[in-house]
Parts: structure tokens; sequence; C-alpha cells
């Protein structure tokens, strides 16, 4: 498994805040960037928020640029500037069941989803309770929600 030091994290989190800062802004959405590092080191995907879809997650759009069998996958990390959804309002899978399916060890974020959108989201919880390796980036959390200024009052 891909083990960064913090320093390492921290660039990888700039990279997926960077891309939160690309999304589209939704009244009802979160802005999110979220990328997939490989054991070597090496992006393997990126993406970020209604990237290609008004609906899609940073997650679910990163996972959906490499193949569903990706053998680098085992050993990787995914980035998200938020924590990966547990619950969504439309019918697709919620992003901690995909980074679960998808046999990812190491998820790091930046900020937990506050009680916006779903009143109790628990994909840390989900991805702990499933053995997965999750680290917040407290440090970064104010530059996380900058990209979220249009849904006022996050801070």
């Amino acid at each position: 498994m891909y083990a960064p030091d913090r320093d390492q994290d921290l660039r990888w989190m700039q990279r997926a805040i960077d891309l939160a800062a690309l999304c589209p802004p939704a009244a009802g959405a979160y802005s999110v960037g979220a990328v997939i590092v490989g054991e070597d080191g090496s992006e393997l995907a990126a993406g970020y928020s209604r990237e290609a879809d008004p609906h899609d997650h940073a997650e679910e759009a990163a996972l959906g640029k490499l193949p569903v069998d990706d053998p680098r996958l085992a050993g990787a990390t995914i980035y998200s500037t938020l924590e990966p959804c547990s619950q969504r309002h439309s019918p697709r899978t919620p992003c901690a069941q995909r980074i679960l399916g998808a046999g990812i060890p190491r998820v790091v974020i930046a900020w937990r989803e506050p009680s916006l959108f779903v009143d109790d989201c628990v994909g840390y919880e989900q991805l702990v309770e499933a053995g997965i390796v999750v680290v917040e980036l407290h440090e970064l959390a104010a530059a996380a929600k900058d990209a979220n200024a249009h849904l006022g009052g996050l801070a």
C-alpha cells in the first residue's frame, strides 16, 4: 500500500483542492476534487464534482476513469477534499461504497461533511469500519471549504 509522508499527503490534497476550484457551482451540491494516487506515487486518475454530468461526485468521476478491476487500486490512496458520501439524493452509489468496491485501502480527506444536504454522513465511519485507513488533514480544511463559498456558512 502507498504510504506517503505528510508532505506528500499535503501536496496531493492541494491538487484535489485545485480540482475542486474547477467545479461549476451548484446550489444543492458541494464542490469537491479527488485524486487517486498509485502505490508508486503516480497519479492514476483525478476528477471533480459535476465534471461531466451534473450529478457526478468527485470520487465517482475519478474512479470512472479507471477500469473497475484495475489492480493498481489495491495499493492506492484516494484524496478527496470532502468526506466521501454515505448517501445520495440521486439513485447512484454513494462514494464510500464505491471506494470500498474498488478496494482502495487508504483515503485522505480535508474535512468531514456537515449536515447541510444529509443529516448524518457516515462515510468516514463506514470506511474505518471496513478496515480502510482514513487520514484527515485538518490544516487544509479551510482551503477545501473555499471552493464551497457558494453554499455559505460552512466555516
